[in-house]
């Protein structure tokens, strides 16, 4: 016998007001396409039922008494290694129980792969952590699939060498789109760890939208949620992304979930960047480093040194940076393309890089520089597929420009790091100490950095030969060893 539906209405997203049926155009504030289907809860008796939550959410809100904040209990918050270092260290040590993690990113990136992994490593045993915040692996876990059938999952696993191991009797796959009978499958199986790929495939069968919309993924994202937050088990859920590389679905979605992870990189590049774009449980400002190969997602066993071009240093427009993600300092290469302008506006193209500050530094250059490339096409990149928008970044950007236009190489031991003002000022750049010994690592011998004395016997130590300037035109002519002269 069917189950009877659910009543819902369409609430407007702008202005909370409700329909009984859906409208283009909600008639209270005039908004476009905001109604979204919601669903009718039954009030609580009580002081529930005058705030309007559900006789649910205020179960769960009065089950416990108010108490001071340093008597309770903090073994509900004993984190779990997933197995994948860099996974471990971007969640702050491990995932929480009972937190909601939503992992996005675009097609083809290694979403599932990532998924399966850490589904499997999970599931194996693991040794004891010397930190007894950070329990142990170990134990069951359920991977819902909405998008792939089992024998697809079976195929994955395979090649990732999966099977054989613990994962393999460890690790439960079902099949089904419906939200109920995954929240019901793992109720009677009480699994360690919950995946679900993808929450824009999986549906909730009291509302009429379809599995994607924004009524389905914020209803099914919500029970999902108070699953794991009741049974103490954490959930993680895959997601899709848009033509423009944000979330589908809801902006509550975001709101909904503890954790949202994004897996970025070139999808043709075998390097991969995990960032987190919140946590609750943790810092936002870390990155993981991985590298995709034919046996799944591994860490990179020198990540500071990934985004080094493998080409010659030497060459004209080619300059290196020291950039921090988080406490991590990387050194990326930066290379810039000055070309002759063809019919038409000047031509300003980039990779990894913000476009408004190029074009910022475009002008700086011409100003205080001396050095006029704004009546000519301009291309500049990052290797290795990383994307930034720190302004430590400034000064080997406007290094290589200046190198491209005057065809002259910046030398190959220099390392450039500074931000670069309006004035023309070579600004300081936080956690300088950390990236001269990365530098000093990996070979370098100059850097030209912003005049600091903090910076000094760090220098000395490294064996690094510090260069400091206050401006632009300062910074070219050490880079160079000539005048700034004029150039364009």
């Amino acid at each position: 016998m069917a189950r009877p539906r659910a009543a819902s209405h369409y609430v407007c997203q702008a202005c909370a007001a409700a329909f009984p049926r859906w409208e283009g155009q909600c008639r209270s504030c005039g908004a476009w396409n905001s109604l979204v289907e919601t669903l009718l809860r039954a009030p609580a008796r009580g002081s529930g039922a005058r705030l309007g939550r559900s006789s649910t959410a205020i179960s769960s809100l009065t089950a416990a008494s108010p108490r001071p904040l340093r008597s309770i209990d903090p073994t509900g918050l004993t984190r779990r290694r997933t197995g994948l270092a860099e996974v471990d260290r971007l969640l702050g040590g491990g995932i929480v129980p009972g937190s909601l993690v939503l992992l996005g990113g675009e097609p083809g990136i290694g979403k599932s792969t990532l998924t399966l992994q850490v589904a499997a490593a999970l599931a194996a045993a693991d040794a004891p952590a010397a930190d007894p915040a950070v329990a142990s692996a170990g134990g069951p876990v359920l991977y819902a699939s909405a998008e792939e059938s089992s024998s697809q999952l079976l195929l994955r696993a395979s090649r990732l060498g999966l099977v054989d191991g613990a994962a393999g009797t460890s690790l439960t796959v079902m099949e089904g789109t419906a939200v109920d009978g995954i929240i019901a499958a793992a109720e009677s199986q009480r699994p360690t760890f919950l995946v679900v790929d993808s929450i824009q495939t999986v549906s909730v069968d009291e509302l009429d939208g379809p599995a994607g919309s924004v009524g389905q993924v914020r209803e099914s994202a919500a029970r999902l949620g108070a699953f794991a937050r009741q049974a103490g088990v954490p959930v993680l859920l895959v997601g899709h992304v848009t033509k423009d590389g944000t979330l589908a679905g809801p902006r509550t979605l975001e709101h909904l979930v503890d954790v949202v992870l994004m897996l970025e990189g070139e999808r043709y590049g075998s390097l991969r960047l995990l960032r987190a774009l919140k946590n609750r449980y943790g810092s936002t400002d870390e990155v993981g480093v991985m590298e995709m190969t034919a046996a799944g997602l591994r860490e990179l066993q020198d990540t500071a040194a990934a985004f080094l071009g493998n080409g010659l240093r030497s060459a004209p427009g080619v300059a290196v940076a020291a950039i921090l993600e988080g406490s991590r300092p990387l050194l990326v290469e930066v290379q810039a393309l000055v070309a002759p302008a063809g019919l038409g506006p000047p031509r300003r193209t980039v990779a990894g890089l913000d476009v408004n500050r190029l074009v910022l530094l475009i002008a700086v250059l011409a100003r205080r520089g001396g050095i006029d490339v704004s009546a000519r096409d301009v291309y500049a990149s990052l290797t290795g597929g990383l994307a930034v928008s720190e302004p430590a970044l400034d000064l080997a950007l406007a290094l290589a420009l200046a190198a491209s236009q005057r065809d002259q190489p910046v030398p190959a031991d220099m390392l450039a790091c500074g931000e670069v003002s309006l004035l023309g000022e070579i600004r300081p750049v936080p956690g300088l100490e950390r990236r001269l010994r990365e530098a000093a690592r990996l070979g370098f011998r100059r850097a030209l950095v912003p005049v600091s004395s903090d910076a000094t016997s760090v220098a000395s130590q490294a064996g690094l030969e510090l260069i400091g300037v206050h401006t632009l035109p300062e910074a070219l002519e050490r880079a160079f060893e000539t005048g700034t002269g004029t150039s364009g």
